[in-house]
């Protein structure tokens, strides 16, 4: 009787596996092809996916949800990310896949962070213009100063949505705008 009941109880499983990889393929958000066809706008700035590239981003994108316990339906956001990154003085051809791949890792979990009170386009917003200002292309310093502050500042209803995510000009520069 027990082994009748590990067989059923097996074979749930195996039919709970095999459905959540239908549903995840029927729900898939962007195909290698969908990355690569970005290559058509990124390219004016050096920057191509290759099919390979586009494949490893989608593994690094799928690590980061179930590391962060999240699911995403349709296309995501790797495409707006990749499209608003792409005129970044900090990114070239050498740098551009591990950067869009520590970028989606950094996106996730701060959608977590900020307890989803930032929209997907927001929080990409915020982390280009941080990335391309007061971190200068630094991931670290977005990662660990900018984000974490403006996690904080959401968490705590204090961050101003409204201002401006341009802190300024570099340490010891003035900003030349005034």
């Amino acid at each position: 009787m027990d082994v009748a009941i590990w067989r059923r109880k097996a074979g749930e499983k195996r039919m709970e596996n095999e459905f959540l990889q239908v549903l995840a393929t029927a729900l898939t958000g962007p195909t290698a092809a969908a990355l690569t066809g970005c290559n058509e706008k990124t390219a004016r700035f050096g920057l191509i996916l290759s099919p390979a590239e586009a494949a490893a981003l989608l593994e690094t994108r799928a690590e980061a949800l179930r590391s962060s316990g999240r699911i995403e339906f349709g296309p995501g956001v790797m495409q707006k990310m990749i499209l608003a990154f792409c005129d970044s003085p900090y990114l070239c051809q050498s740098n551009y896949t591990e950067t869009l791949q520590e970028l989606i890792e950094i996106f996730y979990y701060y959608k977590n962070e900020c307890q989803d009170k930032i929209s997907d386009d927001e929080l990409i917003e915020w982390m280009k213009k941080y990335y391309d200002t007061s971190c200068e292309g630094s991931l670290d310093l977005l990662r660990n100063r900018e984000l974490e502050q403006m996690a904080f500042e959401i968490r705590h209803d204090r961050f101003d949505f409204d201002g401006a995510p341009d802190r300024g000009a570099p340490d010891g520069e003035e900003d030349s705008d005034g």
